[in-house]
């Protein structure tokens, strides 16, 4: 494995609250790497600052570089794709179009839009890889949920990005869709590293190489499933929260 993204001593601050607070992440290629953590533990928001939308001290490096400052379009360009709860999809567009959009930077928007009749060997390579290649040709919109997934992380894929950063990329699936999708993630960890922000923990147990539990902002631990399953301050802080729950749910019954 090789180290694509580090990084240093991250802090996010909304006007006095740390939503992110001193936290160092290291993305390797060849795993899946999995940020857990209760909801406002940080998560989204440690990507947020990854990509360029929310400003942060610290420091990101990709492949010797520091992405610190860089616009948005910058960063993706230097290879960070990321992927939001609700899949971003060209819905009136094909499968097929969506992905030659993604993949045709320098092409003129008129020439992006036309259904070409022979495409590019990388965009009919990631149609088998995500498994749509059967629906090459049918509008985004009408996929099913998990489809409009693959297909995301597919624009990502043709876009030659090379650290994916997935927010939730299981949300709505059912079994099939889940355990396809987590294989997908580990074929497209062969060559590239992967980030997942997920709070399904049987998936994790299920897909995760290695897992960084977030909690109010920092790092609580990092290391295998078994290293961090183990971990008593880990156990603290989820057998916490499902006890707040279950009171939450005690009360408004």
């Amino acid at each position: 494995m090789t180290t694509a993204l580090t990084c240093t001593n991250i802090h996010v601050d909304f006007d006095g609250f740390k939503a992110v607070n001193g936290v160092d992440l290291t993305l390797d290629r060849g795993e899946v790497h999995f940020l857990i953590g209760p909801n406002g533990a940080g998560k989204t928001t440690l990507v947020d600052a990854v990509t360029g939308l929310a400003k942060y001290s610290g420091s990101v490096v990709k492949d010797g570089v520091e992405l610190r400052g860089k616009k948005v379009h910058h960063i993706a360009r230097r290879g960070i794709g990321r992927t939001f709860q609700t899949a971003t999809v060209f819905e009136q567009l094909t499968v097929a179009q969506n992905l030659d959009i993604a993949a045709g930077a320098g092409r003129s928007p008129w020439s992006l839009l036309r259904r070409r009749t022979v495409l590019p060997d990388n965009v009919v390579a990631v149609l088998e890889q995500i498994g749509l290649a059967g629906q090459a040709q049918t509008p985004a919109g009408i996929l099913a949920h998990g489809q409009k997934q693959w297909l995301e992380i597919g624009m990502l894929l043709v876009g030659d990005a090379d650290v994916l950063l997935l927010d939730e990329p299981i949300a709505g699936m059912g079994h099939e869709e889940r355990d396809t999708t987590g294989r997908l993630l580990h074929e497209i960890a062969e060559t590239r590293a992967v980030a997942v922000v997920e709070h399904d923990m049987d998936f994790m147990r299920a897909f995760a190489s290695r897992v960084t539990v977030l909690h109010a902002g920092a790092v609580l631990a990092s290391g295998s499933v078994d290293e961090v399953s183990n971990d008593p301050r880990v156990q603290e802080v989820y057998l916490g929260a499902s006890h707040e729950q279950e009171a939450i749910d005690a009360a408004t019954a």
